[in-house]
């Protein structure tokens, strides 16, 4: 009997999971790219240290990927205290914070995936948390109603999202530390894959792991994921090394072309070319064309598409760019040389 697709999904998203715990560094020094971002958190825990005091509260918003929750879990370690971790969406209720705000220790790291999905009341209750490290509960309804104060351990938040725009003002004026992360380069994405195949034991070249690289959309986790998928053709196909022709025809056959874009990049762009000729046209309106939820539109594909200058936000909608005429071997619109 088939599985039906959510469980699949479901059960590939653990696995990548699992694949990632594996490969992720565990020291600034062992994390690749982002310069500038690691050179200034190291600055920051040597001064906490010095302080003796807990790290203060850190945001880093970027596109799915680039190494959030891996910088989350590289800051406890680098402080010497306990991670926890939680995700805004399962914080549906006031009660669910307190329980995992009572079991921090003192310096521990809590670290919030998507933190812009945090229930209002669950969000406000945070603030006097975020400042004072005093969390308020309430109990008794209507005229009995009465407030608790209860002490939190010193503590740093860590919070992590790929919608910075959603998140309201207070919440990020109470870090004190914000960062983004951008793309990483092909010879960053290529150290990567190397340094991931060796601890897999997978026989990489450097030009194998290039090609990789080139074709990973600036982003480790799809590095990773066309290793791993690479290395089954080589496993299969091949010796078991992967080399430049072994990761062409691989990649080829993943339907991942020369310059990272896959089926659904493909797709959308050919709906917003021969759907709506090239646009402009609202997310919403394109994400049914494509058959795809607009947070995914928004979050995972759209990203890297603005970019890599194939697609254009405009105050009326999504527009292709003559870029995206070209890659897709499509005349370019007459009109082009006037929205360009």
């Amino acid at each position: 009997m088939n599985k039906p697709k959510a469980v699949m999904n479901k059960e590939a998203t653990e696995e990548e999971k699992r694949f990632d715990l594996t490969l992720r560094p565990k020291s600034l020094d062992e994390f690749i790219g982002q310069d500038k971002l690691k050179e200034n958190l190291k600055v920051f825990i040597e001064a906490a240290r010095g302080r003796k005091e807990p790290l203060d509260h850190a945001l880093f918003y970027s596109p799915p990927g680039l190494g959030k929750t891996t910088l989350a879990g590289i800051l406890a370690r680098e402080l010497g205290v306990n991670l926890r971790t939680t995700s805004g969406p399962i914080l549906e209720r006031v009660g669910d914070l307190a329980a995992m705000l009572t079991d921090l220790g003192p310096g521990d790291v809590l670290f919030i995936d998507e933190i812009h999905r945090l229930n209002r009341l669950v969000e406000e209750s945070l603030y006097p948390v975020m400042e004072d490290f005093t969390f308020y509960i309430s109990t008794g309804k209507g005229p009995m109603a009465s407030s608790v104060k209860l002490a939190i351990p010193r503590f740093t938040l860590v919070g992590a999202t790929t919608r910075a725009g959603l998140l309201t003002g207070p919440m990020r004026d109470r870090f004190g530390i914000t960062a983004h992360l951008g793309f990483y380069t092909e010879a960053e994405l290529s150290r990567i894959a190397l340094r991931s195949a060796s601890i897999l034991k997978i026989e990489t070249d450097e030009r194998g792991a290039s090609e990789i690289a080139r074709r990973s959309r600036g982003t480790p986790r799809i590095a990773h994921r066309l290793l791993r998928r690479v290395r089954d053709f080589a496993q299969v196909r091949a010796d078991g090394v992967i080399t430049l022709q072994v990761a062409k025809d691989a990649l080829e056959a993943l339907e991942v072309d020369g310059i990272g874009l896959d089926a659904m990049d493909r797709r959308l762009l050919k709906a917003l070319v021969e759907k709506f000729s090239g646009g402009p046209v609202g997310v919403e309106t394109l994400a049914v064309a494509v058959q795809e939820e607009v947070d995914t539109l928004t979050d995972v594909i759209e990203p890297f598409l603005i970019q890599a200058g194939f697609l254009q936000h405009t105050p009326r909608g999504r527009l292709a760019t003559p870029r995206a005429y070209d890659h897709l071997g499509l005349p370019r619109p007459k009109r082009a040389s006037e929205l360009f």
